[in-house]
């Protein structure tokens, strides 16, 4: 029952139908409609649960619950697309089903998506660009490279995952720790370049303002006194 219960509060159409209701309690917040603001909360959470599992896909009820939850749509804009994901992620690996994840295993993921969600909140507010194969690599780390490595670890049965070596001498635990790391590496780039862009424009404006204003261009003219008449 508690599984099937998360695998609704996880999927993408639970989060499209609480994305909706939240509006309308806002506008209830802010006085702009009246007593029917919660009936048309419900409405609303039940009309972006629809529209959400049409567009989305509807949770799945058999099988295992990290293969619906981590089933993420790479459509419309990119940092929606990546918000959706990043919190189904997190929500999954807080609810590590079976717990399946170890301690540090786990902590180590939420890392990886709490910098991907600063990653996402900086290239929203940066003045600088990244490239187009590196808008790439950040989209698709959030949508499709962190879930499916995720997706495939859960997979494993936890006894195996954490005692049979499958190569180098690492285990599946090892193999997935390094495959966090390198993302996370990978994302700390992503933010350094866009961090010396805006570093580089500041510099930029910074010798503009110097040079228009930081020299006079010619010498004040000295103020004579003016000589009072003789009485």
């Amino acid at each position: 029952m508690m599984d099937k219960l998360a695998r609704v509060l996880l999927s993408a159409a639970n989060w499209c139908g609480l994305g909706l209701a939240t509006v309308v309690l806002v506008l209830k917040a802010l006085n702009l409609i009246g007593l029917a603001g919660l009936p048309l909360a419900f409405g609303g959470y039940v009309a972006g649960f629809v529209v959400g599992g049409l567009w989305l896909g509807f949770p799945k009820l058999g099988g295992p619950m990290w293969e619906d939850a981590l089933d993420f749509s790479d459509e419309g804009d990119a940092r929606e697309a990546m918000t959706r994901a990043l919190a189904g992620v997190r929500g999954l690996v807080e609810y590590n089903p079976e717990n399946r994840l170890p301690a540090s295993l786990q902590a180590k993921a939420l890392d990886l998506c709490k910098s991907l969600q600063s990653l996402l909140s900086q290239w929203e507010r940066s003045q600088g660009v990244l490239s187009m194969q590196e808008g790439f690599h950040a989209r698709h780390i959030a949508i499709s490279y962190l879930p499916d490595a995720l997706k495939a670890y859960l997979s494993i049965p936890p006894q195996y995952a954490a005692s049979r070596v499958l190569h180098d001498g690492k285990t599946a635990q090892d193999i997935f720790r390094d495959t966090l790391s390198e993302l996370e590496t990978k994302v700390k780039q992503l933010a350094d370049d866009l961090a010396s862009q805006d570093a580089q424009a500041f510099l930029v404006h910074s010798r503009f303002l110097h040079d228009k204003f930081g020299k006079p261009s010619l010498a004040a003219p000295e103020i004579q006194p003016v000589a009072e008449p003789r009485k």
